[in-house]
């Protein structure tokens, strides 16, 4: 037997460990090179692990769930395809530790007694008792088809204990099902239920730098209002134009990555960071930008924003979409960044004050552009108007930079010219 080891990815210097999620293939299961065999989530990001090996996965060492460091051992793989026998109940709790009471053999202990990891979580998942399952896998194993199987037949959940009774009025309606999460934890109470689900290392690490930020910075917002009918005329003048030349839509977006990165070369302090004592001010401009994901909040950076052209922005702004949405964005995707633009418009909100994204020391908040009752000339006009809000360290940068640095951005979208012009 040829044992080849499956090993964790090396991890960014700022990533200590990563949690192991939902293996795609079980113990004695025949696998290709290269195939992804599971994916681990960081508190930035989410790397497949490939088979480095065709054969049989031989053995899963860390399970579901499972804590893991650079370069650990994560499971072998025979690669002369001889590893079916090497799945025991063992190597099936071992994948499976939270739920190994429902992995462990019945009485009988024969072979076709052994759960699969899947299978056994599905169990447990649903309450069924070990032994309750026939398994149609190889030996006798019980597989997750079996399982499934098992639930469309109707079988039987074993009784859970409750830590206290709790009465239903008889004449109550059917309960309302809980929404769909992962690894939920708890009861359902009749007409009040819930469930405890644990943080996704990233929701958890999200939740530590935004208390971070706000216990080591001196957050302060200031306000303005932009009309964007001019950005809204040559967006409509040129959409159409722009999108045949470049295969991608003029959005909005651009225009405020060009209007912040106008104010912050006129006001460097906007661009810069507190290390210590020391002011650290960057001489490039990396825009990172605030994306909602299925898991969490990310902030990929565009990287020398000074220097991409419309088109440019709004392909990697696609690009890192497209990306948070399939889960595949890069560490490298993730890291630095000088100033960050946060778009609650995209939802519908109308004002809000953003949480500065450390080490970063500023932040805009784009919002929902509305029609609004403005007065011009002594006139009340309608104008589709846009909320700015920029939060900024107030411990390096003043208000007046601040204030000055957000009429720049809302200059440079009523006069959209400037910023082909660089004024």
């Amino acid at each position: 037997m040829a044992i080849v080891e499956v090993k964790v990815p090396q991890l960014s210097e700022s990533v200590a460990e990563a949690t192991m999620l939902t293996w795609k293939k079980k113990a004695g299961e025949a696998v290709a090179i290269d195939e992804i065999l599971i994916e681990i989530e960081t508190d930035k990001v989410v790397l497949e692990v490939p088979a480095p090996s065709a054969g049989v996965l031989a053995e899963i060492v860390v399970g579901d769930g499972g804590t893991v460091v650079s370069d650990q051992v994560i499971a072998k793989i025979d690669s002369e395809g001889k590893g079916v026998a090497a799945a025991p109940a063992a190597a099936a709790a071992a994948a499976a530790p939270a739920v190994a009471a429902a992995a462990a053999p019945a009485a009988g202990g024969s072979k076709g007694d052994v759960v699969m990891p899947a299978a056994a979580k599905l169990m447990a998942d649903n309450a069924l008792a070990a032994g309750s399952v026939a398994g149609t896998g190889r030996d006798g194993r019980v597989t997750k088809g079996d399982v499934l199987g098992a639930l469309e037949g109707g079988a039987k959940a074993a009784p859970a204990p409750v830590a206290a009774p709790v009465a239903v009025p008889q004449s109550a309606a059917v309960a309302r099902p809980l929404p769909a999460v992962a690894a939920p934890i708890g009861q359902n109470l009749g007409e009040r239920p819930e469930q405890r689900v644990p943080m996704s290392r990233l929701r958890a690490r999200v939740a530590e730098r935004l208390l971070q930020s706000q216990a080591t910075n001196a957050i302060l917002t200031t306000f303005n209002e932009v009309n964007m009918a001019p950005v809204m005329e040559m967006r409509k003048k040129f959409q159409e134009k722009f999108e045949k030349e470049h295969g991608v839509k003029l959005g909005f977006m651009s225009f405020f990555v060009k209007a912040a990165v106008a104010a912050l070369k006129k006001y460097p302090v906007l661009n810069a960071s507190v290390d210590g004592n020391d002011i650290v001010y960057h001489g490039y401009f990396d825009i990172g930008i605030a994306v909602g994901s299925p898991r969490g909040l990310v902030v990929p950076i565009i990287r020398n924003a000074d220097q991409m052209s419309f088109a440019d922005i709004e392909k990697k702004i696609a690009e890192f979409g497209q990306k948070a949405k399939d889960g595949k964005l890069s560490m490298d995707d993730l890291s630095g960044g000088t100033f960050s633009i946060s778009n609650g418009g995209v939802f519908g909100s109308m004002l809000s004050t953003p949480i500065i994204n450390p080490p970063q020391s500023a932040i805009l908040g784009v919002h929902a552009t509305k029609d609004r009752a403005m007065v011009e000339n002594g006139q009340v006009v309608v104008r589709p108007i846009n909320y700015l809000a920029m939060s900024y360290d107030h411990r390096i940068i003043d208000g007046r930079e601040a204030v000055l640095g957000l009429v720049t951005m809302k200059e440079a979208l009523e006069d959209p010219a400037r910023l082909l012009f660089d004024i």
